[in-house]
């Protein structure tokens, strides 16, 4: 059974910055593609940036040039940088592994871009 843990969420300032962990339990993490999505109430919940297992990045359009994700798989923790936040930015950011086609999820972690 897979279980993400994120943590790193919190209230910042507008253009301030955070970053989001992800830490996956079993074994071979370095195969898996993993990736973070956010959602508001009520929203759907939206791609933000993943990294495949050969260390490929893409990211949304509203976050390229502002956030970064990279994974540690001596870790198996995956992160996101997140700077010049922007009060959009705020949400539920939720980690995503991805194995066999199958995606599981973390319980999320809250973001916060406020004055």
């Amino acid at each position: 059974q897979v279980q993400l843990v994120e943590s790193g969420g919190g209230l910042v300032q507008p253009g301030g910055s955070l970053r989001l962990s992800c830490a996956a339990s079993g074994s071979n993490f370095r195969g898996y593609t993993m990736g973070w999505h956010r959602q508001l109430p009520g929203k759907q919940r939206d791609f933000v940036a993943q990294v495949t297992p050969s260390g490929s990045t893409n990211y949304a359009d509203s976050v390229k040039g502002r956030f970064t994700i990279s994974r540690d798989n001596a870790k198996n923790t995956v992160y996101l940088q997140m700077n010049s936040l922007k009060p959009e930015d705020t949400a539920v950011y939720y980690c995503r592994l991805t194995r066999n086609g199958s995606n599981y999820w973390g319980q999320g972690t809250q973001v916060t871009v406020s004055s």
